[in-house]
């Protein structure tokens, strides 16, 4: 009930929202700590964020959005799962924008990848917008990185050490603000 009074609240003062999304350990709640300068609990585990956190994002020009992290999904997620996490996972349906984080470092990502979108698939969100994050870039190799992101589209950052995080910022404020969110399913680069 809280959520949706919130919601309703955002949906009346015409906040956008960007909901980060993505694999478990990705780097999601690392992100939004990152930007909003926040403390949610960011562990290395299965399931670490099983609540939406959301907060807020101040641009220049005084245009705000919501940052809200998801629960990380998993390869297979069980239906009763999904069930199970129903709630939590309702708050995409709101987004404006996605924010798939992958994990660039780990040698499955692109299994990852394809697991998350599935999920986003079986939620009838892949037609959403989504800007596709390759997360932990200190982490990986140059060669591996520019592969990645020639093949998939996406940026780079780090969320542990900033390094490209306002580029996602100047990224997501153009997509919500001056592109105004293109189409369905359209797919940021």
């Amino acid at each position: 009930k809280n959520r949706a009074l919130r919601r309703k609240k955002r949906q009346r003062r015409s906040v956008p929202v960007a909901a980060i999304v993505g694999y478990t350990n990705a780097g999601k709640s690392t992100l939004l700590n990152r930007i909003t300068r926040s403390n949610v609990i960011a562990e290395d585990k299965l399931f670490a964020t099983l609540d939406p956190s959301s907060r807020r994002f101040r641009f220049p020009m005084e245009r705000e959005i919501i940052l809200t992290d998801t629960v990380g999904f998993i390869q297979d997620l069980p239906k009763t799962l999904i069930q199970a996490f129903k709630a939590t996972l309702e708050e995409l349906n709101e987004a404006n924008i996605l924010l798939h984080v992958l994990d660039a470092s780990d040698p499955n990502v692109e299994e990852h990848m394809i697991s998350v979108n599935k999920i986003l698939s079986d939620l009838d969100l892949d037609e959403s917008p989504i800007m596709l994050v390759w997360n932990k870039a200190d982490n990986t190799h140059p060669t591996d990185m520019e592969r990645l992101i020639n093949q998939y589209g996406g940026l780079a950052l780090s969320a542990e050490t900033g390094e490209g995080c306002d580029l996602l910022l100047n990224r997501v404020e153009e997509a919500l603000f001056v592109e105004r969110v293109r189409s369905k399913g359209t797919i940021y680069s």
